[in-house]
């Protein structure tokens, strides 16, 4: 496919707007997903598409992503994502969406939006 092509991709552009809104890097994103980090640049650089697996945790990243910028500043993303939380047992919660664990990051996302809206 060319790039003109997969730019109109869904899963292209999730990756595309993690790493704009989210600043997320492309080594955010590879080890959000699992992938290599040369991967995740060619997602980035529209040659390369997400799929399976892989393709998964991206929609979930980019899920948790979409809530997180409704209660920080969207530029701590990156920062909240790595570090330790008490919550995930002290893993990081970029960790825990790598190993599939959504559920896990995103009840510690609704708290967070509970205490924002309270």
């Amino acid at each position: 496919m060319s790039s003109p092509t997969l730019a109109s991709q869904p899963l292209v552009r999730e990756a595309v707007y993690l790493h704009e809104i989210a600043q997320l890097t492309d080594a955010d994103i590879a080890r959000a997903t699992g992938v290599a980090r040369s991967t995740a640049r060619a997602w980035l650089a529209h040659t390369r598409t997400p799929t399976g697996e892989r393709a998964e945790r991206l929609i979930e990243l980019s899920a948790l992503v979409e809530r997180l910028v409704r209660v920080m500043e969207p530029s701590y993303i990156s920062v909240w994502l790595r570090k330790p939380m008490a919550a995930l047992d002290e893993r990081k919660p970029i960790d825990v969406i790598a190993t599939g664990d959504y559920q896990h990051v995103a009840e510690l996302v609704s708290a967070l939006e509970e205490a924002s809206f309270s």
